[in-house]
C-alpha cells in the first residue's frame, strides 16, 4: 500500500499537465495508466505533428451544455501560457490556419516535454496498470489497481478522456468511475467525425468521392446552432473535410445539414444575369457552372435538377435555374450516421458540467474528486482548442488541490 497527496488517472494530456503542476506545487502525485505508451493521442495528432493549441482560443470554441464552464479554466490559463511553456522547452512550432500550432518536427517532442514536466514535480509513474477499482476510503480515495497494489491519495484526479479512438486504448473507465459516485453523464457521442448517408440518399452523389470545395454549413443540435465555412470532401460513405468535422460536434440523429456549396455565388442570380446577357457565351449549364465550382461536382448538380448539364445556357429555363441556384447555396441533406468513434477524433458529451465547479474541476457533492480533460462534457472546435481545453483544465484542477 502506498500513500499519495494526489493519484491522477490517465497520462494523456489533461493527466500529464496536472501531475506535473501538482508535483511542482509541492505535492506527493502518482500518474496512473492503463497502457505503458503514455500520450498516444499527443503522438497521432496533426499528422504527428500535434496540434497543440490555438492562439485564437476562446469560450466560444467550445460546445457544452453549460457554455460558460470553459470560460474560468481558459482565462487562468491561455494559448500564450502554454506557447510559453513550449518556448521554455526550446521546441519549434509553426502556425499553419487560422491560429493553429504544430511541432516544425514531432508531436513527440510534447510528450517528452510534459514527461520533462513530470520529472521535475517528481511524479511517481504507474504505467501498464489497469484499475481495478476505486473505493472511498473515509476522506481518502483508494485505488485497487492489477500490478501496483493498493494506491491511497487524498485527491483523486480522472483524465482518462473519451470513448474516441478505442485503437489507442479509449475506454468508459471515467464515465463509469463518474456514475459509481453519483455524478450525471451527457450522453457520449462521437465528435469532429465524418457523417454517412443511406445508400438511396447518397447514390446521386457517389461519384463525387474526392471532390472537395470550400462550403458553409449549418446545423441545430442538442448543442444550439452550428455554422461553419470550411473545407468539404465528398466521400464514398458521405462527408468528411474539416467543414463536416467542425458541424459533426453540433449535429444530432433526425436533424439535416444545410450546404452551401458556393458561398461567395448567388448562384441562380448570377446563372439567370448570364442568360439574359450572354455574358458567359454559349456554353452549356455545366460547363458555366465549373467556373465557380469543380467540375464533377457542377454536372452532378445539374443532371439532379431536370439534366441542365448538357442544355445551352440560353435554351434552359429559368425556372430550372433559380432550382439549380437554390440547390447550389442550400443544399439540404439528412445524414443517417457517422463514422463512429473509430474514426472520431474527440467524445463529445461527458460529467455533466452542472455536477463540477468551474474553478477547480472538483465535484460539487463530493471533495477530492476531480474531472479534467476530454471526459467532461467540454469539446472543442477542430485546430487545437480540444489540447488547450486539456492544458487549461489540468492546470485549475492542480492549483486547487494545492489549496
Amino acid at each position: 500500500m502506498e500513500r499519495f497527496d494526489v493519484a491522477v488517472i490517465g497520462a494523456g494530456a489533461a493527466g500529464m499537465m496536472c501531475a506535473a503542476r501538482a508535483g511542482q506545487l509541492g505535492l506527493r502525485v502518482v500518474l496512473v495508466d492503463h497502457s505503458t505508451t503514455i500520450g498516444e493521442k499527443i503522438r497521432i495528432s496533426g499528422g504527428g505533428r500535434c496540434n497543440f493549441t490555438n492562439l485564437q482560443t476562446g469560450p466560444e470554441n467550445f460546445v457544452s451544455h453549460n457554455p460558460h464552464f470553459s470560460r474560468s479554466a481558459l482565462a487562468r490559463y491561455s494559448a500564450a501560457d502554454f506557447v510559453g511553456l513550449v518556448r521554455k522547452h526550446r521546441i519549434a512550432f509553426h502556425e499553419k490556419h487560422r491560429g493553429q500550432l504544430f511541432c516544425d518536427d514531432s508531436s513527440g517532442q510534447i510528450i517528452s516535454m510534459l514527461e520533462a514536466e513530470c520529472g521535475a514535480g517528481g511524479v511517481a509513474w504507474r504505467t501498464g496498470c489497469s484499475v481495478k477499482a476505486v473505493l472511498r476510503d473515509g476522506a481518502r480515495y483508494a485505488l485497487d489497481t492489477e500490478s501496483a497494489g493498493t494506491l491511497i491519495a487524498d485527491s483523486l484526479v480522472i483524465a482518462t478522456g473519451g470513448l474516441s479512438i478505442p485503437k489507442i486504448g479509449a475506454t468508459d473507465f471515467g464515465y463509469r468511475i463518474a456514475r459509481q459516485f453519483g455524478l450525471k453523464i451527457v450522453e457520449p457521442r462521437p465528435a469532429l467525425v465524418p457523417l454517412t448517408f443511406a445508400g438511396g440518399v447518397w447514390q446521386p452523389f457517389k461519384e463525387l468521392a474526392g471532390v472537395a470545395c470550400e462550403v458553409g454549413i449549418a446545423s441545430n443540435g442538442a448543442y444550439g446552432a452550428g455554422h461553419f465555412s470550411e473545407d468539404l470532401l465528398f466521400t464514398h460513405k458521405g462527408l468528411s473535410g474539416p467543414a463536416v468535422l467542425q458541424i459533426s460536434s453540433f449535429w444530432q440523429p433526425g436533424e439535416p445539414l444545410l450546404i452551401d456549396l458556393a458561398p461567395s455565388l448567388q448562384a441562380a442570380a448570377q446563372l439567370l444575369e448570364a442568360k439574359r446577357t450572354g455574358s458567359a457565351g454559349k456554353g452549356n449549364v455545366a460547363t458555366i457552372l465549373s467556373r465557380w465550382l469543380p467540375r464533377r461536382l457542377a454536372h452532378a448538380l445539374c443532371e439532379m435538377e431536370s439534366g441542365a448539364a448538357g442544355m445551352l445556357l440560353a435554351d434552359c429555363p429559368d425556372r430550372v435555374l433559380e432550382a439549380l441556384g437554390a440547390r447550389i447555396n442550400r443544399l439540404s441533406v439528412l445524414p443517417n450516421g457517422t463514422e463512429g468513434f473509430r474514426k472520431a477524433e474527440v467524445t463529445v458529451g461527458g460529467v455533466d458540467t452542472r455536477e463540477l465547479s468551474s474553478q477547480s474541476m472538483e465535484a460539487t457533492n463530493l471533495p477530492g474528486l476531480y474531472f479534467i480533460g476530454e471526459v467532461v462534457d467540454v469539446t472543442g472546435w477542430l485546430g487545437g482548442y480540444n489540447f488547450q481545453w486539456a492544458w487549461s483544465s489540468a492546470v485549475a484542477c492542480a492549483a486547487a488541490l494545492k489549496r
